[in-house]
């Protein structure tokens, strides 16, 4: 019997690309729009909320290569153990956390 691949490749994923492409339009739009009201409170507070939203990502994913348990060239998608430590004993899901945060922080900075 054929076993299934069960590596990960982008070019297997169409809807990673529409993904990638649509998490980037708010970002060009962050600069197409930037201070639009000329609120310089909200763009510092952006800035800084997107520097912290950043570290919670990376963070995050240190905490996860480091302790998860994924097997030698497998993806981290392949994890064995649960990770409850670092940011994992403060946050449950902390990229989620980061990315809203991060997505909060770019409409902060357009204030649009």
């Amino acid at each position: 019997m054929k076993q299934a691949n069960t590596s990960y490749s982008w070019k297997r994923d169409p809807l990673l690309w529409v993904y990638s492409v649509l998490m980037l339009i708010p970002i060009i739009m962050v600069f197409i729009a930037y201070n639009y009201y000329q609120l310089n409170f909200c763009v510092y507070a952006g800035w800084a909320l997107l520097v912290f939203s950043i570290v919670i990502i990376l963070l995050a994913g240190y905490e996860f290569i480091m302790k998860g348990g994924a097997p030698e060239g497998e993806s981290l998608v392949n994890t064995t153990v649960l990770v409850d430590s670092g940011v994992y004993a403060v946050v449950r899901h902390p990229q989620y956390l980061g990315f809203i945060l991060f997505v909060f922080a770019l409409v902060l900075m357009s204030q649009h």
